[in-house]
Order: structure tokens, then sequence, then C-alpha cells
């Protein structure tokens, strides 16, 4: 574009120059027209710097104008070069520097055989098409300037939902491994803690030896607990295993689609619901937990509720479950939940909570068992996400002696 603009201002000043003389060479004293090429000249080589001085190269040329009939070309370019590069007033107040000596100059020496209105209106036009073709250049510019810039910002809040679906997708996978494995290795502690303690005991001559009945249920409790563990650790990694000849609809979840678990509920196992809470309760007591467990449905009412809400029952009474076992010991656990569209889904777990001594004993006797597992802490908050997912709410605390932890789940409309 420089060099054609450049071109067809050394086209105009050849064009002048071989037409010389003008029809005014009599109003303008002679040595202008001595000149007249020379500065013209300059003025065509003085666009190089067009770019980089836009608004002092326009100004400049009002100068070479009106020294040099030659610069005409020039002098247009400099007025379309501060139209596309500055905005529209100061291009305005550059045409207007070059218009009105031009056409006040016109207006007293218009060409033979021309009107005066007529040339003035050439004058006026010469001027205003450059002008108006850099407003409009500048305008198309900045208007794809402002699409690109929306382009990027759509791709980066595209990418922000792109992490945020990969950080609630993995959020999600941590909540129910911390659900599965935490209630599984608490069974399997509780029972090596107990053949560890006994065998320890009978070693001293405190206690009793083993019997070997004891011994292999125990084994048998921590085989099928850990079997099943495995079972449902493979269930949960399963959204992390792209499907075959698909690698990438992991690694790039559409945030559109939701979750891997509501996209692709083909690769994982049937979720628990709460019928599945009796057979929960079950494997607790199996393992020498008391739990007195009591259930109230309306009829027809868990049928209609969603999986999600189901499961998010189910895990609410695993992981009551599981903290009661890891920190009250062998006091007893009340499980109830209340299944009813007028009042929604409440699963209340409570659990006396063990004397100090009685706490301390547990401690210092069994340093292997679910008393001392390791815990992030997270469940509870994990829980609690859960829930607000649904809507629904939840309350843990300690109340006359007594830890309780209650959800409660709106029914879904």
């Amino acid at each position: 574009m420089d060099v054609v603009l450049f071109g067809l201002a050394v086209l105009a000043w050849a064009w002048t120059w071989r037409s010389a003389p003008l029809h005014y060479v009599d109003a303008i004293p002679g040595w202008m027209v001595t000149i007249d090429p020379w500065v013209g000249a300059v003025g065509c080589l003085a666009l190089w710097w067009r770019r980089r001085f836009p608004i002092l190269l326009g100004v400049a040329m009002v100068l070479v104008l009106a020294l040099a009939s030659t610069g005409l070309g020039a002098a247009l370019v400099a007025v379309l070069t501060v139209a596309v590069h500055r905005n529209w007033l100061p291009a305005t107040l550059v045409t207007v520097l070059h218009l009105v000596p031009s056409l006040l100059f016109g207006y007293e020496n218009p060409p033979p055989g021309v009107t005066r209105w007529a040339y003035l209106t050439l004058i006026l036009l010469m001027y205003l098409v450059p002008l108006g073709w850099g407003i409009a250049v500048r305008a198309r510019r900045e208007l794809i300037a402002n699409l690109r810039r929306e382009v990027d910002r759509a791709r980066d809040e595209h990418r922000q939902r792109l992490a945020g679906a990969r950080r609630a997708e993995r959020e999600r996978i941590a909540r129910e491994m911390h659900d599965v494995l935490a209630h599984r290795i608490s069974l399997i502690s509780v029972h090596a803690g107990a053949l560890a303690y006994r065998t320890t005991q009978a070693d001293a001559g405190a206690g009793a030896p083993l019997k070997p009945g004891e011994v292999g249920g125990a084994i048998e409790v921590i085989r099928d607990n850990a079997r099943q563990a495995l079972v449902e650790l493979g269930d949960v990694l399963a959204v992390l295993r792209p499907e075959r000849g698909d690698r990438n609809d992991v690694e790039q979840p559409d945030p559109e689609a939701g979750t891997a678990e509501q996209s692709a509920p083909h690769r994982s196992a049937p979720q628990p619901r709460l019928a599945d809470i009796f057979r929960l309760v079950q494997e607790a007591q199996a393992a020498g937990q008391r739990v007195a467990f009591e259930m109230v449905c309306a009829p027809g009412a868990a049928e209609s509720l969603r999986p999600a809400v189901q499961r998010t029952v189910y895990r609410t009474v695993q992981e009551g479950l599981t903290n009661a076992r890891k920190h009250a010991g062998q006091t007893e656990v009340t499980v109830r939940v209340e299944v009813d569209p007028g009042s929604g889904v409440v699963a209340t777990i409570s659990n006396p909570l063990p004397p100090a001594d009685a706490r301390r004993r547990l401690a210092d006797s069994s340093p292997r068992s679910a008393a001392d597992l390791p815990g992030a802490g997270a469940g509870l908050t994990g829980l609690a996400e859960r829930l607000a997912l649904d809507g629904g709410t939840i309350e843990h605390g300690v109340v006359g002696g007594t830890f309780r932890l209650c959800t409660r789940l709106p029914w879904p409309a």
C-alpha cells in the first residue's frame, strides 16, 4: 500500500509538471514556478514517513501545496493517511486546513471553460473522498480488531469453562474415591486392628488366643471388603478411561455436556440407590458395628427420586457410618432415612460420643484400628458440596454428648 500510494503521488507530480504552464501561472511569482517540481518531489518523498508522523505530515503538506501544484497528489495521500491512522476529529481539522486555502485560490483562479462553482465542487470532492475513504478504512479496521478481541475473549472464557469443568470433574471423582475407600478401608482396619490387638493380648497372657473360626471370619471380611474396594474404585476410575479411538473425551470435556458421569454413563457400574442403604448397614453390622437402622418411605416415593439424589443419600449414610466407626468405637449408631414428597429427603446419623477414658483406651489399645486412620478431613466438606449441587443442606455437631449428622434434600419439582 505504501508503494501504491507513493506511485500515485509520483504520477500526479509528473502529470502536473508535464502540464505546465498551468492556467494560473500569471497569478503567481516566477520563483514559485521554478521551485514547484522540487518542492513537489520533496512532498512525495516525505510520504515514506506518513505512518510514523501522520498529523505532522498532513500539516506540512499545506505548506507544500501552497508552494507547489505538483504536490497535490502527496497532499491527498497525507489527508487519507491522517483519516486512516487517527480519529475523525484530527483528520477533519487537517482536511479543513487544506480545503480553506484551496477553495479560496480556486475561487479566485478558476480554469478557463469551467464555472467557478463547478471548480470549487471538484476541489471539495478531491479532499472529501480521501477523508471519507480513510474514515471508512479506520472504522473497518477497528471493527475487525474488536471482533478479534471478542474472539480472543470468547476463547479465554471457553478455556476457563474447560478448566472449571475439569476441576469440577476432579473434585467429583475425589469425593467418590473418598467415600468409597474411606468406608471400605475403615472396615478392613477394624478387623485387622482387632486381630492384631487380640494376638498381642494372647501373647502377653492377658487374653484367650484367637480361635481358628474367629481368624477365618475376620480374614474373610477383610478379603471381601478389599475385593469390593477394588471393584468400587474401578467403577469410580472408569470415567477417567477414554473410550477406544477417542482419547480426548476426558482430557478436553465439553462444559455444555455436563460431567463425565452424565455424558458417558455407560462406562460406569450402576450407582448406589436408596435400596442399597440396607446392604450398607448389613456390611457395617457384619464388621461388628452396632447399627440401628430405620427407613420411612412413602409408597412409590423412592422410585420417583433422581439417581443423583438417591446416591447423595447413600453417601450421607456411608460417611456417617465411616466417621462413627473411626471416632466412636463400639457405640451404637442410629440411622434414620425419611423419604416424603412433602418434606423431602432427610437422613440422620447419630451416635453417642464415648467417654474420654474410653476414647483414650481405644487409641492406646488399637494403634492400627480405624480410630487412627489418616484422613484429609474432607469427608463432610465433600458431602456438603454434593448436597449443594442438589439444593440440600447439612448440619453436624455434638448435642448433649451425641454427635448428629443430618442432611436435607428438597423434593425435586
